[in-house]
């Protein structure tokens, strides 16, 4: 299950899980106890198996140090796409009083004011 994409993901987080391990001289079974989790589920975790639950992933992540990685995980601050889709959907209000105050003032200046129009500083006639 899961597109290739993510499989790929989860085996390289696996993988790196595993070296974090290694590097810090901890076997497997000593990384369950310390997570509170079963040794086949650190083996799966390493294995990029996609049914391990993040929940235990915290876990292991605590006892190796590397917590706040998580939290880096999805930064909104570095989401270039999500950023400039939010962009795109402010409200355009500065544009439009601009706009109508540019034309209110041509209208002024031709002579055809009709008396209900707002001059650009904003008082009304």
């Amino acid at each position: 299950m899961g597109s290739p994409k993510s499989r790929q993901a989860l085996e390289r987080l696996g993988q790196d899980i595993r070296k974090a391990r290694l590097l810090r001289g901890s076997t497997v079974a000593d990384l369950a106890v310390r997570a509170g989790t079963s040794s086949s589920s650190i083996a799966r975790l390493e294995k990029g198996d996609h049914g391990v639950a993040i929940g235990m992933l915290a876990d292991v992540l605590v006892v190796l140090g590397l917590i706040d990685r998580l939290s880096d995980l999805i930064d909104i601050r570095k989401d270039e796409l999500g950023l400039a889709l939010a962009l795109d959907r402010l409200p355009k209000r500065g544009r439009r009083v601009a706009t109508n105050s540019r034309d209110q003032k041509t209208v002024m200046e031709q002579g055809q004011y009709d008396g209900k129009t707002i001059d650009p500083e904003g008082v009304a006639f």
